[in-house]
């Protein structure tokens, strides 16, 4: 009879993890467990639905102009007061807030930033598909006495690990600290996260994109021409057949092409033509080019590396085109000889 697998919780993964390759201190680790711990209670919240009268909106709005749901107000509370209190953070930022979030004079001040986006796909809400929380962190810089907003002003590149959380059937939480990327999966009888996939990567060829489809007649030509050949099929000059997926949660699309490939793509439109894209550079472009890129695959804005860009304000918001290689390399190539 074979031993059943060992299991290996988020914890020991992260122990592991420091030992093998030396990039998670201890207070690192820590922060991890209390993000990890923080979107246990959003999932057990999200599965309540309707029972917990968790659904539908708050009537107000949030700093981006988007009405909030009672969920996105619950997690982004959950978030702050999981974390603030553990002496591991300086301050952290969410999407759901105009300025950033400093840690109490009264708990002690640590040498990270935390970035998240409480609840991502907040429109698929109350009609019970995947939704999720995603998250990034950075190092506070040397010698820092009072943050500030330039202090999270910080590329890409500078995330020491990102994270995301997808509440769906099962409840999973996939995390990269900047060797690569694994799963763990929510075991809800025992209320531990255990490690169900290692070293993901995504296949470099797809035959899957994810993009909504509906803003068609606003896109540029380089996105045109990209989805057109896409399209066109087998009798194409791609020489086979796509299929479009889009589920209208990041956390869930991304979720899929980790898994089987794919590329997902939020472009800049006509609609307006000085903006730059939709979705917010620090709390879902960069923690997401940040697990596709450890995974294998690539995050570009159309134009370049997403992970390279210089934010210049919290809020910064950014067109993005992510997943499989060689597909996000080809839509980026459309756009830099336009």
């Amino acid at each position: 009879m074979k031993a059943p697998a060992k299991r290996v919780s988020l914890t020991q993964h992260l122990v592991e993890e420091q030992r093998l390759n030396n990039n998670v201190p201890a207070e690192l680790r820590l922060l991890i467990e209390v993000v990890a711990r923080a979107c246990k209670s959003i999932s057990h919240a999200v599965g309540k639905g309707a029972l917990g009268e968790v659904l539908g909106s708050t009537e107000t709005e949030n700093v981006q102009g988007e009405v909030q749901k009672k969920l996105d107000v619950l997690s982004n509370e959950i978030l702050l007061e999981a974390n603030e209190w553990g002496g591991h953070l300086a301050a952290m930022a969410s999407e759901e807030m105009e300025s950033f979030h400093p840690i109490p004079n009264r708990y002690p001040q640590g040498e990270y930033l935390l970035l998240f986006d409480p609840l991502d796909g907040s429109s698929n809400i109350d009609v019970n598909v995947s939704i999720g929380t995603i998250f990034s962190v950075l190092k506070a810089p040397d010698g820092m006495v009072t943050v500030t907003e330039q202090d999270f002003l910080q590329p890409g590149v500078n995330q020491v690990a990102a994270g995301y959380a997808v509440y769906g059937p099962q409840t999973v939480l996939v995390l990269t600290t900047g060797n690569g990327v694994n799963c763990f999966t929510l075991d809800r009888e025992m209320g531990s996260w255990v490690r169900t996939q290692q070293h993901i990567q995504i296949p470099a060829e797809t035959k899957e994109y994810a993009i909504n489809a509906s803003n068609a007649r606003h896109w540029f030509a380089p996105v045109r021409r990209y989805i057109n050949e896409l399209n066109e099929g087998k009798t194409g000059p791609r020489g086979k057949d796509f299929n479009m997926r889009w589920i209208a949660s990041m956390v869930a699309d991304v979720h899929r092409i980790l898994n089987r490939g794919g590329i997902f793509m939020y472009p800049a439109d006509a609609r307006d033509p000085g903006k730059p894209g939709k979705l917010r550079l620090m709390y879902e472009a960069n923690p997401m080019a940040f697990i596709v890129e450890q995974a294998g695959g690539a995050a570009t804005n159309g134009m370049q590396r997403i992970m390279e860009i210089q934010p210049e304000t919290l809020h910064q918001r950014v067109a993005v085109f992510l997943g499989s290689k060689n597909e996000v390399e080809r839509v980026t190539g459309y756009h830099q000889n336009a």
